[in-house]
């Protein structure tokens, strides 16, 4: 692979002796990952009923390498019933190092297409709220999908600058994550095309970005809350100094030690302007130290933690819309628990909202909350991101698949399906569909035939 003579050079003044080992990494095949969603089912459950070969990521407790030369996880139903996201083993990192609570208010910056921000929500569970964030709003539309699949209902959606976002959110969050546009030097052997992308954005360009991005998220975060920063890029100015320069515009920062593993290396105060010893606290990952690319982290904490208090500010203004009795009718055969005072009726649409929100009103979103679904003259339709939220045994009308069962792919194809064989002959209304007691969506029955309500747009082709 022929890589840009200057950044050979930088690399060989970062690396020294063990550049040669680096070089030598290109020619070693890439690594792919998954990571196990743990609010649907446990790592231990997963590998019990993984349908491919798998291996632990030893720095990351749900990941797992599989083979991408001869499995294809992105096919099987399991995917679709967001068991698990696909992502490389270093990109895992960043939303694992940042110590998530229930409860906690958590934002992730720059989060398309939902690596990391899907990560944070199945820590989160139902409690809390992630704001995740993403300026593309056509990249937006992917995070959106991810975190649905996700079953991640406490959620609000946005596509906004970060400055902007400050003036809503200022000293709210517990947790912030930052995993900044960059020059991309440490996805070189992952994918080509950042090489082309490096020649035209380095990192002169994205620095100045990054140093934007973290002050403003700085003021988003609240007295005692966390703040981690990624990149996967080994420039210095994009790593090091980006940290620095928060340390020395807001000094009631200081850097917090992660959880180690044997590969990780330590950060270098040396290549920053001010030096800070607390520097070398930060993490960089290079790809011939371990199997994955390359990446920086860096865990910060804002003043002192003290006890946590819940300010509920300004909260969004939803009035006192009276709940429909169609809505209501629905949810009294779901057995999860959704507090009247939270649910949002907009339109013909109806939402679950987080608790204790801002007012959000000039903000672009795609999502506030979780969709329950939509009135219809009369009837309510249940939405797939409400399918996805759900557990099987939330709610009673079910039909349960097995993964080798073919109505499941027919299923996920967006076919009529046959059931008879499944349930009695008066079964009637809306059924949740799941593979292997996990749920992928809806469909209606009558007379043995379910009429399927997969959402077209997540339609296996």
């Amino acid at each position: 692979m022929r890589l840009p003579q200057e950044f050979e050079m930088k690399m060989k003044e970062l690396l020294k002796e063990e550049f040669p080992e680096y070089i030598a990494c290109y020619d070693k095949p890439r690594y792919y990952g998954l990571r196990v969603n743990t609010a649907k089912i446990s790592a231990e459950e997963f590998e019990r009923i993984c349908p491919f070969a798998i291996r632990r990521v030893p720095w990351i407790e749900n990941g797992y390498y599989y083979d991408g030369e001869k499995d294809v996880p992105s096919k099987h139903p399991y995917y679709y019933a967001g068991l698990y996201y696909l992502q490389e083993p270093s990109a895992m990192t960043p939303a694992s190092r940042i110590p998530i609570e229930p409860g906690d208010r958590v934002l992730d910056v720059c989060a398309a297409p939902g690596g990391k921000a899907t990560e944070l929500g199945a820590r989160l569970g139902r409690e809390g709220v992630l704001v995740a964030n993403d300026l593309s709003s056509s990249r937006a539309k992917g995070l959106l999908k991810n975190i649905e699949v996700f079953g991640i209902g406490n959620v609000l959606v946005l596509s906004e600058e970060p400055g902007k976002l400050s003036g809503y959110f200022p000293g709210y969050f517990d947790k912030i994550l930052i995993d900044a546009p960059c020059s991309g030097e440490g996805m070189f052997r992952k994918d080509k095309k950042m090489v082309k992308a490096w020649e035209e954005h380095g990192p002169d360009y994205f620095a100045g970005i990054q140093r934007s991005i973290i002050l403003q998220a700085a003021r988003m975060l609240k007295t005692g809350g966390m703040l981690l920063y990624s990149t996967c890029t080994f420039d210095s100015r994009e790593n090091e100094q980006v940290i620095g320069h928060l340390l020395k515009m807001c000094p009631e920062f200081k850097v917090v030690p992660m959880k180690g593993y044997e590969g990780f290396e330590k950060g270098r105060p040396q290549l920053s302007e001010s030096a800070r010893e607390e520097l070398a606290d930060t993490v960089r990952i290079f790809p011939h130290r371990m199997e994955g690319e390359g990446h920086f982290l860096a865990l910060l904490q804002k003043g002192e933690r003290t006890e946590k208090f819940r300010a509920e500010g300004n909260r969004s203004s939803r009035g006192n819309k009276k709940v429909p009795d169609e809505l209501s009718a629905f949810l009294e055969e779901v057995s999860a628990p959704f507090e009247s005072g939270r649910l949002d009726i907009r339109g013909d649409r109806a939402y679950y909202m987080p608790q204790d929100l801002p007012d959000v009103r000039g903000i672009r979103f795609l999502r506030t909350g979780l969709l329950l679904g939509e009135l219809k003259k009369n009837r309510f339709e249940p939405s797939q991101a409400l399918a996805m939220y759900l557990k099987k045994e939330e709610y009673g009308k079910n039909i349960d698949l097995n993964a080798s069962d073919e109505r499941v792919f027919r299923y996920l194809k967006g076919e009529t399906l046959e059931v008879s064989d499944l349930l009695k002959e008066s079964a009637r209304g809306w059924y949740l569909v799941c593979v292997d007691s996990y749920p992928l969506g809806w469909g209606k029955v009558s007379r043995g035939t379910l009429k399927n309500k997969y959402l077209p747009g997540w339609r296996l082709c």
